[in-house]
């Protein structure tokens, strides 16, 4: 397999199934994606790090979700993490979704949702730059870049 975790994206903590505006069947995601696009978005994987074109990427534009076209965060807030993965302190406003993830042993980490299709894209933490301190750690497989 290409990638790590697994997980089922678009489940609510509560364990009520959430809703959004784009939706799909498992066979239509499929079909849409990609292989690697579709474990990362579907099944929460994770790609392997330094992999992504999008670590390089230093033009203006925007960053969208490769699920449903939903822009997600502004080269604006893009900025070098050193961790492999491209990251930005901000997204757009009313872009995403967050949840508790549970998938590792040690500790709970905040996951990162499209929230037009629910497309799994990566997780926040606490350790970015100002003004928010942020970091949303990103899969490059999960997201196009849209030039400005």
């Amino acid at each position: 397999m290409l990638f790590g975790a697994a997980g089922v994206a678009g489940v609510a903590a509560a364990g009520q199934k959430e809703t959004f505006e784009v939706v799909h069947t498992d066979a239509e995601w499929k079909k849409l994606l990609t292989r690697g696009q579709y474990f990362v978005l579907r099944h929460e994987d994770t790609e392997f790090p330094w992999t992504s074109p999008l670590l390089k990427e230093k033009r203006k534009g925007l960053y969208a979700c490769v699920g449903c076209d939903l822009d997600l965060f502004s080269s604006e807030t893009k900025f070098e993490s050193g961790t492999g993965w491209p990251s930005f302190w901000a997204p757009l406003e009313g872009a995403i979704r967050t949840k508790v993830d549970m998938s590792l042993d040690t500790q709970p980490r905040t996951a990162v949702y499209c929230r037009r299709c629910g497309g799994h894209q990566g997780h926040v933490f606490n350790d970015g730059p100002r003004p928010t301190g942020l970091r949303y750690c990103i899969n490059g497989i999960a997201l196009k870049f849209k030039p400005a």
